[in-house]
Protein backbone atom coordinates (compact mmCIF):
# COMPACT_ATOMS: atom_id res chain seq x y z
CA UNK A 1 0.00 0.00 0.00
CA UNK A 2 0.91 3.54 -0.39
CA UNK A 3 2.85 4.79 2.42
CA UNK A 4 0.98 7.82 2.24
CA UNK A 5 -2.54 6.23 2.48
CA UNK A 6 -1.48 4.10 4.94
CA UNK A 7 -0.73 6.76 7.18
CA UNK A 8 -3.90 8.64 6.66
CA UNK A 9 -6.18 5.88 8.01
CA UNK A 10 -3.06 5.73 11.10
CA UNK A 11 -4.63 9.51 11.85
CA UNK A 12 -7.62 8.79 10.34
CA UNK A 13 -9.20 5.68 12.19
CA UNK A 14 -13.16 5.98 11.60
CA UNK A 15 -13.95 6.54 7.88
CA UNK A 16 -17.82 6.59 6.05
CA UNK A 17 -16.86 5.79 2.54
CA UNK A 18 -19.10 7.28 -0.22
CA UNK A 19 -18.59 4.12 -2.24
CA UNK A 20 -20.00 3.59 -5.72
CA UNK A 21 -18.42 0.16 -6.63
CA UNK A 22 -15.62 1.84 -9.10
CA UNK A 23 -11.86 0.85 -9.37
CA UNK A 24 -11.53 4.46 -7.19
CA UNK A 25 -13.67 4.14 -4.22
CA UNK A 26 -13.71 0.05 -4.12
CA UNK A 27 -10.09 0.32 -3.76
CA UNK A 28 -9.92 2.80 -1.14
CA UNK A 29 -12.31 0.48 0.80
CA UNK A 30 -9.78 -2.38 0.41
CA UNK A 31 -7.08 -0.59 1.59
CA UNK A 32 -8.91 1.27 4.35
CA UNK A 33 -9.65 -2.56 5.81
CA UNK A 34 -6.35 -3.32 4.91
CA UNK A 35 -4.78 -0.58 7.22
CA UNK A 36 -7.44 -1.92 9.83
CA UNK A 37 -9.64 1.04 9.84
CA UNK A 38 -12.93 1.51 11.03
CA UNK A 39 -14.57 1.79 7.72
CA UNK A 40 -18.13 1.44 6.74
CA UNK A 41 -19.14 2.11 2.71
CA UNK A 42 -22.11 3.84 1.90
CA UNK A 43 -23.71 3.29 -1.71
CA UNK A 44 -26.07 6.16 -2.56
CA UNK A 45 -28.32 4.96 -4.92
CA UNK A 46 -30.09 7.26 -7.42
CA UNK A 47 -31.95 7.08 -10.62
CA UNK A 48 -28.87 7.90 -12.65
CA UNK A 49 -27.22 4.43 -11.92
CA UNK A 50 -28.00 1.63 -13.97
CA UNK A 51 -28.92 -1.89 -12.03
CA UNK A 52 -26.02 -3.39 -13.29
CA UNK A 53 -23.94 -0.81 -11.74
CA UNK A 54 -25.76 -1.32 -7.94
CA UNK A 55 -25.16 -4.61 -8.28
CA UNK A 56 -21.38 -5.21 -9.05
CA UNK A 57 -20.85 -2.15 -6.37
CA UNK A 58 -22.62 -4.64 -3.66
CA UNK A 59 -20.85 -7.88 -4.64
CA UNK A 60 -17.47 -6.27 -4.99
CA UNK A 61 -18.26 -5.00 -0.98
CA UNK A 62 -19.25 -8.18 -0.41
CA UNK A 63 -15.79 -9.73 -1.69
CA UNK A 64 -14.21 -7.56 0.70
CA UNK A 65 -16.51 -8.37 4.11
CA UNK A 66 -17.48 -4.88 4.08
CA UNK A 67 -19.45 -3.14 6.08
CA UNK A 68 -21.94 -1.72 3.23
CA UNK A 69 -25.08 0.57 4.09
CA UNK A 70 -27.15 1.21 0.92
CA UNK A 71 -29.25 4.61 0.59
CA UNK A 72 -31.57 5.84 -1.54
CA UNK A 73 -31.65 9.55 -2.53
CA UNK A 74 -34.30 10.47 -5.39
CA UNK A 75 -32.59 13.03 -7.33
CA UNK A 76 -35.44 13.70 -10.01
CA UNK A 77 -36.52 15.31 -7.29
CA UNK A 78 -34.57 18.06 -7.27
CA UNK A 79 -35.45 21.02 -9.27
CA UNK A 80 -32.42 22.52 -9.99
CA UNK A 81 -30.40 18.96 -10.54
CA UNK A 82 -33.17 17.74 -13.29
CA UNK A 83 -32.99 21.01 -14.89
CA UNK A 84 -29.57 19.77 -16.41
CA UNK A 85 -27.38 23.36 -16.54
CA UNK A 86 -23.75 23.16 -16.09
CA UNK A 87 -24.06 22.66 -12.36
CA UNK A 88 -26.28 19.51 -11.94
CA UNK A 89 -22.78 17.85 -10.59
CA UNK A 90 -22.63 20.00 -7.93
CA UNK A 91 -26.25 19.87 -7.03
CA UNK A 92 -26.38 16.71 -7.03
CA UNK A 93 -22.94 15.84 -5.16
CA UNK A 94 -24.63 18.16 -2.65
CA UNK A 95 -27.64 16.05 -2.43
CA UNK A 96 -25.56 12.65 -2.06
CA UNK A 97 -23.47 13.66 0.37
CA UNK A 98 -25.95 15.25 2.78
CA UNK A 99 -27.74 11.86 2.52
CA UNK A 100 -24.64 10.27 4.28
CA UNK A 101 -24.16 13.25 6.86
CA UNK A 102 -28.01 12.70 7.64
CA UNK A 103 -27.67 9.27 7.92
CA UNK A 104 -24.78 9.60 9.93
CA UNK A 105 -26.01 11.85 12.62
CA UNK A 106 -24.75 11.19 16.17
CA UNK A 107 -22.34 9.24 14.50
CA UNK A 108 -20.70 12.47 12.99
CA UNK A 109 -17.11 11.35 14.34
CA UNK A 110 -16.70 9.46 11.07
CA UNK A 111 -15.03 11.32 8.56
CA UNK A 112 -16.45 11.25 5.18
CA UNK A 113 -14.20 10.37 2.14
CA UNK A 114 -14.87 9.84 -1.54
CA UNK A 115 -12.56 8.06 -4.19
CA UNK A 116 -11.46 11.29 -6.19
CA UNK A 117 -7.88 10.64 -7.66
CA UNK A 118 -5.08 12.42 -8.65
CA UNK A 119 -5.98 12.88 -11.65
CA UNK A 120 -9.14 13.80 -11.41
CA UNK A 121 -9.54 17.41 -12.98
CA UNK A 122 -10.78 19.86 -10.72
CA UNK A 123 -11.84 22.23 -13.17
CA UNK A 124 -13.91 19.85 -15.20
CA UNK A 125 -15.53 18.19 -12.49
CA UNK A 126 -18.27 20.78 -10.20
CA UNK A 127 -19.02 18.05 -8.13
CA UNK A 128 -15.56 18.83 -6.25
CA UNK A 129 -16.84 21.92 -4.82
CA UNK A 130 -19.40 20.72 -3.20
CA UNK A 131 -17.00 18.15 -1.85
CA UNK A 132 -14.80 20.67 -0.48
CA UNK A 133 -18.00 23.17 0.92
CA UNK A 134 -18.99 20.00 3.45
CA UNK A 135 -15.86 18.87 4.08
CA UNK A 136 -15.65 15.43 2.58
CA UNK A 137 -11.88 14.05 2.34
CA UNK A 138 -10.53 12.71 -1.37
CA UNK A 139 -7.18 10.66 0.78
CA UNK A 140 -6.30 9.17 -3.11
CA UNK A 141 -5.84 13.09 -3.90
CA UNK A 142 -4.50 13.91 -1.13
CA UNK A 143 -1.91 11.47 -1.28
CA UNK A 144 -0.99 11.90 -4.87
CA UNK A 145 -2.48 8.37 -5.86
CA UNK A 146 -3.42 9.07 -9.56
CA UNK A 147 -5.42 6.80 -11.85
CA UNK A 148 -2.80 4.38 -13.24
CA UNK A 149 -1.62 3.40 -9.42
CA UNK A 150 -5.45 3.12 -8.13
CA UNK A 151 -5.53 0.36 -11.16
CA UNK A 152 -2.31 -0.93 -10.54
CA UNK A 153 -2.66 -1.29 -6.52
CA UNK A 154 -6.08 -2.85 -7.19
CA UNK A 155 -4.84 -5.58 -9.24
CA UNK A 156 -2.88 -6.27 -6.53
CA UNK A 157 -4.80 -7.02 -4.11
CA UNK A 158 -7.12 -8.88 -6.86
CA UNK A 159 -9.89 -7.08 -6.85
CA UNK A 160 -12.02 -8.12 -10.29
CA UNK A 161 -12.78 -4.20 -10.61
CA UNK A 162 -9.00 -3.32 -10.96
CA UNK A 163 -9.64 -2.65 -15.26
CA UNK A 164 -12.94 -1.85 -15.21
CA UNK A 165 -13.74 1.41 -17.31
CA UNK A 166 -14.72 4.60 -15.85
CA UNK A 167 -18.57 4.74 -15.97
CA UNK A 168 -20.35 8.19 -15.32
CA UNK A 169 -23.90 8.36 -14.19
CA UNK A 170 -26.92 8.14 -16.60
CA UNK A 171 -27.83 11.88 -16.91
CA UNK A 172 -24.56 12.33 -18.64
CA UNK A 173 -25.51 11.10 -21.55
CA UNK A 174 -28.26 13.50 -21.69
CA UNK A 175 -27.31 16.83 -23.09
CA UNK A 176 -27.06 20.11 -20.96
CA UNK A 177 -29.73 22.08 -20.64
CA UNK A 178 -32.26 19.25 -21.75
CA UNK A 179 -34.44 18.21 -18.86
CA UNK A 180 -33.78 14.81 -17.18
CA UNK A 181 -36.78 13.15 -16.97
CA UNK A 182 -37.51 8.95 -15.97
CA UNK A 183 -38.37 8.43 -19.47
CA UNK A 184 -34.96 9.67 -21.04
CA UNK A 185 -32.75 7.36 -18.16
CA UNK A 186 -34.95 4.28 -18.43
CA UNK A 187 -34.46 4.68 -22.14
CA UNK A 188 -31.01 5.38 -21.91
CA UNK A 189 -30.63 1.96 -19.42
CA UNK A 190 -32.08 -0.03 -21.81
CA UNK A 191 -30.12 0.90 -24.92
CA UNK A 192 -26.57 0.50 -23.16
CA UNK A 193 -27.74 -2.83 -21.11
CA UNK A 194 -28.57 -4.00 -24.69
CA UNK A 195 -25.41 -2.94 -25.83
CA UNK A 196 -23.46 -4.15 -22.82
CA UNK A 197 -25.01 -7.91 -23.97
CA UNK A 198 -23.60 -7.50 -27.75
CA UNK A 199 -20.17 -7.22 -25.82
CA UNK A 200 -18.76 -3.73 -25.79
CA UNK A 201 -17.02 -2.97 -22.74
CA UNK A 202 -16.61 1.27 -22.77
CA UNK A 203 -19.38 3.11 -24.59
CA UNK A 204 -21.93 5.59 -24.14
CA UNK A 205 -25.41 6.83 -25.63
CA UNK A 206 -25.84 10.18 -25.31
CA UNK A 207 -29.09 11.70 -26.45
CA UNK A 208 -29.96 14.70 -27.86
CA UNK A 209 -33.32 16.43 -28.42
CA UNK A 210 -34.52 17.39 -32.01
CA UNK A 211 -37.47 18.36 -31.43
CA UNK A 212 -40.65 18.51 -29.09
CA UNK A 213 -41.08 14.03 -28.85
CA UNK A 214 -38.34 13.43 -31.18
CA UNK A 215 -34.58 12.92 -30.47
CA UNK A 216 -31.21 11.56 -32.17
CA UNK A 217 -28.81 9.41 -30.29
CA UNK A 218 -25.16 9.57 -30.35
CA UNK A 219 -23.38 6.13 -30.00
CA UNK A 220 -20.05 5.96 -28.83
CA UNK A 221 -17.70 3.38 -29.39
CA UNK A 222 -13.90 2.44 -28.66
CA UNK A 223 -11.82 1.69 -32.20
CA UNK A 224 -10.91 -1.63 -30.96
CA UNK A 225 -15.00 -2.39 -30.56
CA UNK A 226 -16.39 -1.28 -33.83
CA UNK A 227 -16.12 -4.67 -35.21
CA UNK A 228 -18.84 -5.55 -32.57
CA UNK A 229 -20.58 -2.90 -34.20
CA UNK A 230 -20.26 -4.59 -38.10
CA UNK A 231 -21.40 -7.93 -36.86
CA UNK A 232 -24.18 -6.46 -35.20
CA UNK A 233 -25.13 -2.85 -36.92
CA UNK A 234 -28.68 -3.95 -38.34
CA UNK A 235 -29.53 -5.44 -34.82
CA UNK A 236 -28.35 -2.23 -33.26
CA UNK A 237 -29.73 0.22 -35.39
CA UNK A 238 -33.01 -1.62 -35.78
CA UNK A 239 -33.42 -1.91 -32.00
CA UNK A 240 -31.84 1.59 -31.17
CA UNK A 241 -34.00 3.11 -33.85
CA UNK A 242 -37.07 2.13 -32.05
CA UNK A 243 -36.61 4.79 -29.23
CA UNK A 244 -34.44 7.51 -31.60
CA UNK A 245 -35.26 9.17 -34.44
CA UNK A 246 -31.41 10.10 -35.79
CA UNK A 247 -28.91 8.01 -34.42
CA UNK A 248 -24.57 8.33 -35.12
CA UNK A 249 -21.92 6.55 -34.27
CA UNK A 250 -18.16 7.59 -33.19
CA UNK A 251 -15.41 5.86 -32.29
CA UNK A 252 -14.52 8.61 -29.59
CA UNK A 253 -13.81 6.19 -26.72
CA UNK A 254 -9.76 6.41 -25.91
Amino acid sequence: MNDKLREFFSENKKIALAYSGGVDSAYLLAAAIEAGADVTAYMVCTPFQPAFEIEDAKKTAESLGANLKVLQADTLANEEIVQNKEDRCYHCKNKIFLKIFETLGTLGDSLIVDGTNFSDDASDRPGMRALKELGVRSPLRECGIDKAEVRSSARELGLSCWNKPSYSCLATRIAAGERITEERLAEIECSESFLKGLGFTDFRVRTYELTEGKRSAKLEIRADEKGIFAEHKDEILDRLGQVYTDIKVSEDRA
